[in-house]
């Protein structure tokens, strides 16, 4: 082992003056034999590594006093060990197991407004004199003490009711909408071998894809004194698919308000409503030309107050801001170039907002998670997680302590205690325990970092190699991809062992990569998916891959492959269609492969409304006739989330251009990279990346396992 680290070192120092390049290199590329037991020991590994980091958290239980609190850790072989930790002096001891837990929750939760039913808060008045119902799609109000009931509308039905009522709080008004609902078409799928059926089953169930009609809301104020309904003056609501809530002025509760997203995702609107007019009037009003994250919008009311605090991205970040509901001014608390990822808590008496936020750090990778503290008024920023890492946080109750659990995707947890009021640590908790793990031989991915296609901009990936790389070797590589642009998908907290890992032991130089399109950066970093998912940060991942190979001569750009499920799936098939000149051979599951035929609400948010002929020209339907390169289509016949006539469609479409592939269609799989038969990606990479033939199952090499009751494939 130590011979083959400093030959490896050598090899590097040579790369590194110039004596040792790409061209010097010979490929990797073992014998059939030689490739079973890369098998073997991959399992081998797989197995060593699993469940085999200890003290990696600790899950406080807390007593009701929340000044201290025991955990308990679970060692090898299911060994235990208790600990209680005072955390006023932050002094721990060992104990024997302890008895009940404690009631107290370990963890604050913000209650979110919900509930689209007739009644938000309750068919009873808060006052109690009135209670009101819903009677054949119509309003009805009565004395909670006996009385006959008035009939506020006549125009509702069961068809088109009225309803998503919510009192005021001093009982004078009732708001609500008379609904318009819009039944969803249905999509279908075929369960073909049903256990005790001689025919294929059919199963539907309504989905809504892009283009398809929302329900419609109008607003309306009913007035208890005067008995009557008036529509509120402001437009229908037809987007999304549920009504918005109302939420009443503090001081005033003649006015309330409610939020607006128009279809398209490109204006947001508060809106304030005055019930006695039932005029309406803006108070936020944010255009865009790209998008406005629909999910990703924080808007919170706190209670007690005419303020609202959201989250907007208008100044090129995602940051948060103060609006006072009375005059509409609205005020920049947080700022600079790094990004507000979600609010925690609003402490209306002492005006702060604790919150999380990533690349607020210089020198540390921009996706990593801090918690902070800030006043409204922007003063007075607290970091809570000065150390670097990706930190999780959980509060004490009442919130006086916290426990921080953080890491790096190569770096073990590492547990703290810490006080709310500055920060400071009380206590090392736990460091993880990798004394098992490092038998196994293997290391955590590496961290790597190149420009994108602007040459400004770093792009962040991970790479995993086989653990008994040769560096005189150069090594096919694979990346795995999901660019969907509702998240960022590079792991970010200790990873011990992964697929990527297991794929790497078989001779694989395995990377994952955030490329531009992706969320958690800059505004403008995210735009570069508007209406151009196709785009999937490809011009990025190329250069990215092409940089590391330039630092480590053993990565061979001229054979790689690509993999990727759902809308990785539509991104690794792209990239032979797009890209054939660098990506070689692709294994794509369950893909959303056409923006026309997946769900409504993620396609629309990137691609917009209406459905354009964008639409069509980035379609894989559309551009199978530009396949190059081996492929391997495989969707689950029974997938739930992503119609399988996505990769039915795109199957058909390379029969018609008489395009070589393979296509794996699994019976009464749901959404998946392949199920149980997931050894056919790794397969399909073997032979056509690295020109070898793996195992064979039907020549008795390897067959299927139970194993804790579940099945896996595994070597005689």
């Amino acid at each position: 082992m130590y011979r083959n680290i400093q030959t490896g070192a050598l090899l590097l120092v040579m790369a590194y003056s110039g004596q040792l390049n790409a061209q010097t290199l010979t490929r990797f590329q073992p014998t059939h034999e030689q490739m079973v037991e890369r098998y073997k020991r991959a399992e081998r590994i797989d197995s060593l590594t699993k469940n085999s980091v200890f003290k990696s958290t600790v899950e406080a239980h807390w007593a009701n006093d929340g000044e201290s609190f025991w955990y308990c850790n679970i060692l090898k072989d299911s060994a235990r060990e208790y600990f209680r930790v005072d955390a006023v002096t932050g002094k721990k001891e060992k104990i024997s197991a302890p008895g009940l837990e404690p009631t107290a929750s370990a963890m604050d939760r913000r209650q979110r407004n919900g509930g689209f039913g007739n009644f938000r808060n309750g068919s009873i008045s808060p006052d109690k004199k009135w209670e009101a119902s819903i009677v054949k799609g119509n309003l009805f109000v009565k004395p909670a003490d006996g009385g006959a009931p008035v009939a506020f509308t006549t125009d509702g039905s069961e068809e088109a009711p009225y309803g998503a009522m919510t009192w005021s709080p001093d009982s004078k008004y009732l708001t609500g909408y008379l609904i318009h609902p819009v039944k969803d078409a249905e999509v279908y799928f075929v369960l073909t071998s049903v256990p005790g059926t001689t025919r294929g089953q059919l199963r539907g169930r309504p989905y809504k894809q892009p283009g398809d009609p929302f329900t419609r809301y109008d607003l309306f104020i009913f007035s208890i004194d005067q008995k009557k309904a008036v529509k509120v003056n402001t437009e229908t609501i037809d987007f999304p698919n549920n009504a918005p809530q109302s939420h009443w002025r503090y001081d005033n509760p003649r006015f309330f308000i409610y939020e607006k997203f128009d279809r398209g995702h490109q204006r947001l609107r508060v809106i304030e409503v005055d019930a006695n007019t039932a005029q309406a009037r803006n108070i936020v009003d944010e255009t865009t030309k790209t998008f406005i994250y629909l999910d990703r919008q924080i808007m919170l009311y706190p209670k007690g107050s005419n303020l609202l605090i959201r989250s907007s991205e208008k100044d090129g970040w995602r940051h948060l801001y103060l609006v006072d509901l009375v005059n509409g001014h609205e005020q920049l608390i947080t700022k600079g170039n790094w990004v507000v990822r979600n609010v925690d808590t609003v402490d209306l008496e002492k005006k702060e907002i604790w919150f999380t936020a990533s690349g607020m750090n210089a020198d540390e990778d921009p996706y990593l998670i801090h918690y902070y503290r800030i006043g409204f008024n922007g003063n007075n920023l607290v970091s809570l997680t000065p150390d670097k890492g990706h930190h999780n946080v959980v509060f004490s109750p009442g919130r006086k302590y916290y426990i921080d659990n953080y890491s790096l995707v190569n770096v073990p947890p590492v547990t703290q205690l810490r006080r709310s009021s500055d920060g400071k640590e009380m206590a090392l908790l736990e460091k993880a325990d990798l004394s098992t793990y490092n038998k196994a031989g293997v290391a955590p991915p590496e961290v790597f970092v190149a420009k994108a296609r602007d040459g400004v901009t770093d792009i962040w990936g991970i790479v995993s190699r086989p653990s008994d790389y040769d560096p005189s070797k150069k090594y096919p590589v694979l990346e795995n991809i999901y660019a969907g642009p509702h998240d960022s998908f590079v792991p970010k907290s200790f990873v011990p062992y992964s697929e990527m890992q297991s794929l790497a032991e078989l001779g694989f130089i395995v990377v994952m990569i955030d490329g531009m399109g992706t969320a958690n950066r800059s505004k403008a970093f995210h735009d570069v998916c508007w209406q151009n998912l196709a785009d999937a940060g490809f011009p990025d991942r190329v250069l990215w891959i092409k940089a590391l190979a330039q630092k480590y001569p053993y990565v061979d750009t001229d054979h790689v492959g690509i993999y990727g499920t759902s809308a990785g799936g539509q991104n690794s098939v792209g990239a032979l269609l797009f890209h054939p000149e660098f990506y070689k051979a692709c294994v794509a599951a369950c893909g959303c492969h056409d923006n026309r035929v997946d769900k409504q609400w993620w396609n629309e948010q990137w691609m917009g409304y209406p459905v354009g002929k964008h639409y069509e020209e980035q379609s894989n339907v559309t551009n199978a006739a530009k396949l190059q390169g081996d492929l391997l289509l495989i969707v689950g016949e029974a997938d739930t989330n992503v119609p399988p006539e996505s990769t039915y469609r795109v199957v058909d479409a390379l029969i018609k251009a008489r395009k070589n592939f393979d296509f794996l269609s699994v019976p009464g799989m749901d959404h998946s990279d392949g199920g149980p038969d997931g050894r056919k990606k790794r397969n399909f990479f073997v032979k056509h990346l690295m020109g070898v033939e793996p195992p064979d199952p039907n020549s008795g090499e390897w067959s299927l396992k139970k194993e804790l009751g579940r099945e896996r494939w595994a070597f005689q």
